[in-house]
């Protein structure tokens, strides 16, 4: 699978759990309709489902993807929340994303 489907991927099973916990959350902690819980969930769902696309094995998928978790969740929070990512933030994400590198990417026998 080349390296640019993969990371799409990600980004979209990225999007649909942040998206579908976010969901979840503004229903449970912002007392949003009870719908929002039931769309969050149905999208959260499409997350595993989204994951198991990708090619490699449970794990490194798994543990690769953490890193994109984290690098998204930053932009979430600075796009959607406002909370605007500070220097560690970013070094934090970056160190995060060169784990994906490694782990998925890196030339194997």
């Amino acid at each position: 699978m080349p390296i640019v489907t993969s990371i799409g991927l990600f980004i979209l099973a990225g999007l649909c759990e942040i998206g579908g916990g976010y969901l979840v959350w503004l229903w449970l902690r912002e007392g949003r309709p009870w719908w929002f819980g039931i769309i969050g969930a149905i999208i959260l769902v499409g997350y595993g489902v989204v994951a198991t696309w990708q090619p490699a094995n449970f794990g490194r998928v798994y543990a690769a993807y953490g890193g994109i978790f984290i690098t998204l969740a930053v932009i979430w929070g600075w796009k959607v929340d406002g909370v605007k990512p500070d220097k560690f933030d970013l070094l934090g994400a970056a160190i995060a994303l060169l784990g994906v590198a490694i782990i998925l990417y890196a030339p194997r026998k």
